[in-house]
């Protein structure tokens, strides 16, 4: 799964690294260590207007068009790649609205006994992960309008199988036109971007428990720190 992600990267950064034209609109972002769902974060999509990327706030915890309300957005925040293309609460946005999440790391917690590990896993080379991400619309009856995402999720990977059986899906550059529908991609194309991504390209390192409290956010909560024995 993935539950909490930082993203401290300077939006402008993010635009350049996700190949958004300058001249589009950039949201006003402040950095995010310990970023929960429910919150606010950047996620680039793609233009049908005239097919230029965006970089755009939206809610985490996807709402799909058909809620009464939107309390369903606390239990949609992943998706799982497995028969996403059937599940009515993310289908329509899978085959339309597909999207990538840019963060800079996300957590993952190890039981140890009584107790829990958290860890923080980044790209080896320390750039921006592109998360698939699907978006959706929600209109309330009153008019009230809702932008909102979540992550799609597959299989945990060698290394992080031991802290949790699933994992985000991590897009390379080359993956991100047939994702965001600026080229042409049949069903067996998307499926082969849900897979586990290798994890030679991937960095894992124990991080201060403090992380597990979201009130938290601050750039200590990265640092290596030294793993206590199960008690």
């Amino acid at each position: 799964m993935c539950g909490r992600v930082r993203l401290s990267t300077d939006v402008s950064e993010i635009k350049i690294a996700f190949r958004i034209p300058p001249e589009r609109p950039t949201p006003n972002f402040a950095p995010v260590w310990n970023g929960p769902p429910t919150i606010d974060l950047p996620v680039v999509r793609r233009d049908p207007r005239d097919g230029q990327r965006s970089l755009d706030l939206l809610r985490w915890g996807l709402v799909p068009r058909w809620a009464k309300d939107t309390k369903i957005g606390y239990t949609t925040f992943n998706a799982k790649s497995e028969g996403i293309e059937t599940k009515p609460t993310f289908r329509d946005a899978y085959q339309k609205r597909r999207c990538l999440v840019p963060i800079d790391n996300f957590y993952e917690w190890q039981k140890l006994g009584k107790d829990r590990q958290p860890y923080a896993v980044a790209l080896a080379d320390g750039g921006l992960m592109a998360l698939a991400g699907l978006w959706e619309i929600w209109r309330s009856a009153t008019g009230e309008v809702l932008r909102s995402f979540t992550i799609v999720t597959t299989s945990a990977n060698p290394m992080l199988a031991p802290l949790h059986e699933r994992m985000p899906v991590i897009l390379d550059p080359d993956s991100w036109p047939a994702w965001l529908g600026e080229e042409a991609a049949d069903a067996e194309r998307l499926i082969s971007l849900m897979v586990p991504y290798p994890e030679e390209k991937l960095a894992l390192w124990p991080v201060d428990k403090r992380v597990g409290n979201v009130k938290n956010d601050d750039p200590g909560l990265i640092e290596r720190v030294e793993v206590e024995a199960a008690k």
